[in-house]
């Protein structure tokens, strides 16, 4: 498994019991390995090297289990919603003994190269999803079924499978069609990229916080220009951002700043522009904006740098 997914440690306080089952398939073009796992006991998935997990690993219990701990909050897995392990975070997969679930693993460079083709432009930040993907309603649930249609032909007969040509299709759609259906850090401008049309109070909610960022505002200011109830304001947020209103707004400050050390390089101090973005507690907002880029506000700025010398 190791091998498939990247380095990650297998706990167990039974390993006498350890009944370890993996039927899989790969498609060939991008490495997409798609199958069902089992262990037979409690065991528990630890990554811990995050940097060189080198996949995203997706699963959805048919019978049994799991819950994923993940920035100190513990998220249940059972027949009605998957988890996405994914990398450069982090997490800490339990799965129940009785737990056989459906797997489907991605590889990082085939998920960018999908990801990039979407967007039509280089990434700035590793791809992260929401971690519980819905395997009941919405677009979530369509990927599932349509990876456990490919799971089911492919235990079948992998005769049409085997041919690079077809699968390659296949595997696209796959990729794609996750990165589509659920909720992740680039999904704001994929929609703005492919046309996908938002209501008109949303519409309203996020020029209000565009223009008005370096502000105070406050989640009754939004609600305000958005003219609707707060319980609509979120659902809606939720729905095509996958974020509160609030977090949104940090986001959206937090991709200023970058912006700004990106085109002022050193010209400006990296606090006076952050405090410029309305960030009043500079520590909280360093940590932030690592957690958000992958590097902190220094580290943004010598990369910078170092480029315009060569």
């Amino acid at each position: 498994m190791s091998g498939i997914c990247g380095p990650h440690r297998l706990v167990t306080t039974t390993p006498e019991r350890i009944r370890f089952h993996h039927s899989a398939n790969v498609f060939k073009s991008m490495a997409t390995t798609l199958g069902t796992i089992e262990y037979g006991t409690d065991v528990t998935v630890d990554i811990e090297d995050p940097e060189h997990f080198s996949s995203y690993s997706l699963s959805l219990p048919l019978v049994g289990e799991q819950e994923l701990s993940k920035n100190g909050c513990v998220l249940k897995s059972n027949r009605d919603q998957g988890v996405i392990i994914s990398p450069n975070e982090n997490q800490l997969l339990a799965i129940s003994g009785d737990c056989r679930k459906v797997q489907v693993v991605i590889t990082r460079a085939a998920m960018s190269e999908s990801l990039e083709g979407l967007l039509q432009r280089p990434l700035d930040a590793p791809l992260r999803f929401e971690s519980v993907m819905d395997a009941v309603d919405g677009a979530s649930a369509s990927w599932w079924r349509m990876a456990r249609y490919f799971i089911a032909e492919l235990e079948r007969s992998s005769e049409l499978y085997d041919q690079v040509a077809f699968t390659r299709d296949v595997e696209s759609s796959l990729i794609k069609g996750l990165i589509l259906a659920q909720p992740n850090n680039y999904s704001e401008e994929l929609r703005d990229v492919l046309g996908v049309k938002l209501p008109g109070y949303l519409v309203r909610a996020r020029q209000y916080i565009h223009a008005n960022a370096r502000e105070a505002l406050h989640l009754e200011d939004i609600e305000a220009a958005a003219g609707v109830s707060r319980f609509k304001l979120f659902e809606a947020f939720k729905k095509y951002f996958a974020l509160s209103p609030m977090v949104y707004l940090k986001k959206y400050r937090l991709s200023g700043v970058r912006q700004d050390i990106l085109e002022h390089g050193s010209a400006r101090n990296i606090s006076e522009i952050a405090m410029g973005w309305g960030f009043t507690h500079l520590g909280r907002f360093s940590a932030e904006y690592r957690k958000l880029f992958d590097e902190s506000p220094s580290m943004t700025l010598q990369r910078n740098d170092a480029r315009r010398m060569r």
